[in-house]
């Protein structure tokens, strides 16, 4: 099976010649021919290892949006495997049915009880069915609405992780009221008498992403994305040709480090150089610092207080972006 961390974007051709120069030179080494590569092999690492870094130092608004669409990027399963012990997942909006694409549950992060809910797209083709490749409908925000009042209810602090292009757009998901339900998401979100935090760990797509965004800090990994459309949704209206997705993404200001400009995100969780998907233990630990840093800012401010702080929060983000 090959491994899905060596699927390299189209701007990573360069790096992707020189680390198959480098396979090439050390499987010729270890042959029967004996000859000794390894300077070569050195000086060959070390020339990927600049280029990476460049590389990924500066990326633009189009391409973090690759990488934030990467296949081996680290999901929901992998943070919740990672920082929530004794994970105990709840089902079902007790209407409908229960929606794959949206996973929660109970659990202990750090020590201390949470609720955690998170998109989860799928890492192959059968898992990415079965979570409708991380697009909820409207039973799966009603069991967010669910499992937050479960939460408001016995104290617990709300851990939401973001990754997903957006909400089902389908008929069926119209017809039993996505809007509806996305509102009362988002909804909820605000008015939470525990401390929410929010990490978009790959995509934040629309009122797909917001319903379960609404917190009282959102936090973004590195090379996230996050955004109102898609930019090739936005270039198709804008141009009527979504080919020119890479011009929408730089004007829509969709990457973590314009979203912090403008007051929109609260802290950028920094990935290793080449991106989370080439190392997702470091990429994961350094969100979860972060995640108990914001914790513990809220964890003594009362439910009034915590939604003041988030009313205030929104109302800033208006402002600014009028200012701007």
């Amino acid at each position: 099976m090959s491994d899905p961390t060596r699927t390299y974007l189209d701007f990573e051709r360069p790096i992707a010649e020189l680390e198959n120069k480098i396979e090439e030179l050390v499987r010729f080494s270890n042959s029967e021919n004996g000859i000794n590569t390894a300077d070569e092999v050195e000086k060959l690492r070390g020339k990927s290892a600049n280029l990476l870094k460049s590389t990924y130092e500066n990326l633009n608004a189009w391409q973090k949006a690759q990488v934030a669409r990467h296949p081996a990027r680290p999901q929901f399963k992998h943070f919740r495997e990672a920082l929530i012990d004794n994970f105990s997942e709840l089902r079902g909006d007790r209407c409908f049915g229960d929606d794959r694409a949206l996973i929660g549950g109970l659990g202990k992060f750090r020590g201390r009880a949470v609720m955690v809910i998170g998109h989860e797209k799928g890492h192959d083709t059968q898992t990415r069915l079965e979570h409708n490749f991380g697009m909820a409908r409207p039973e799966g925000y009603r069991k967010a609405v669910r499992l937050m009042d479960m939460a408001d209810r016995f104290g617990l602090p709300v851990l939401s992780f973001v990754d997903t292009a957006g909400a089902y757009p389908g008929v069926g998901a119209e017809e039993r009221g996505q809007a509806e339900a996305i509102a009362r998401s988002t909804q909820k979100c605000l008015a939470l008498g525990v401390p929410m935090i929010t990490l978009i760990t790959g995509e934040g797509g629309s009122g797909g992403a917001v319903a379960i965004a609404a917190a009282n800090a959102v936090l973004m990994m590195e090379h996230a994305i996050y955004s109102v459309i898609s930019p090739e949704g936005c270039a198709s209206i804008l141009w009527r040709d979504s080919a020119r997705a890479k011009d929408a993404a730089a004007a829509m200001k969709i990457t973590a480090q314009d979203l912090l400009g403008l007051k929109i995100i609260d802290g950028i969780v920094d990935e290793p150089v080449g991106g989370a998907h080439r190392h997702h233990s470091t990429s994961i630990n350094a969100a979860a610092d972060q995640i108990s840093a914001f914790l513990a800012k809220f964890e003594n401010l009362n439910a009034d207080q915590l939604r003041a702080q988030r009313k205030q929060r929104f109302l800033e983000i208006g402002r600014s972006l009028i200012e701007t």
